[in-house]
């Protein structure tokens, strides 16, 4: 199923689609009561076979104007070349420095050993930790949230207590952390010391699976909790 969303037209939207065989968590955000008929947004990863993301940006109107990646994986960077057809324009792609040369290099996105190598436009801006991004008139923090990959990212919305958190924290779990480039120390502390500092209310939008909240998973994750 696809990941709630959040409703509310005084707030920054945040609406997803799972895509593809790894059913990857794929999200466009805009501020409903901005923009007028045609509203800017942001598309955050698209994974393989983007159609379903497209038709979303179709359904509401939207203007994509950048495509954040919380990380460079397969899975989430799979549909950006796909999504420019599509938009018939490249737009600007924005991604964590560490990770910056997956986008052409099959090994470090794990496409190679699936068998089909994948690259993807890009980058063209970075993403660093405490840089600070404006949609409209609303402002999203980068939170650098490494562990599943280097240069993985969290959004975060103060004002909505929003976060897009990628593959770092699930409904129940976390990120994997047995790849060649993981590390399972420096998931952990992202997890505790970063999202886990966040207020328990805030709704955590994942790159798989059922959204969740701070609250819910620092009291009952499985795998990390909070001191």
């Amino acid at each position: 199923m696809p990941p709630e969303t959040n409703p509310s037209a005084s707030l920054p939207r945040v609406e997803g689609v799972p895509l593809g065989p790894f059913q990857t968590n794929c999200y466009l955000v805009w501020n409903p009561a901005e923009g007028g008929d045609h509203p800017e947004c942001w598309i955050v990863d698209a994974g393989y076979d983007p159609s379903p993301l497209l038709a979303l940006i179709r359904k509401h109107g939207l203007r994509p104007t950048r495509l954040i990646l919380t990380h460079a994986h397969a899975d989430h960077i799979a549909g950006v070349a796909d999504v420019f057809a599509a938009l018939g324009e490249k737009i600007p792609v924005m991604l964590h420095p560490a990770e910056h040369r997956w986008l052409n290099d099959p090994a470090l996105n794990l496409s190679e050993g699936m068998g089909i190598p994948i690259t993807a436009p890009g980058p063209d801006e970075p993403l660093n930790d405490g840089d600070e991004l404006t949609l409209g008139s609303e402002t999203w923090k980068v939170i650098h949230t490494p562990g599943h990959s280097p240069g993985g990212v969290t959004l975060y919305h103060a004002g909505s207590k929003q976060a897009l958190v990628g593959d770092t924290l699930f409904a129940g779990s976390i990120g994997r952390y047995d790849f060649p480039t993981s590390d399972a120390a420096a998931l952990e502390d992202s997890i505790k010391r970063k999202l886990y500092a966040l207020p328990n209310e805030t709704v955590v939008y994942p790159g798989h699976g059922p959204t969740t909240t701070i609250g819910e998973e620092a009291a009952h994750n499985p795998f990390v909790r909070r001191d």
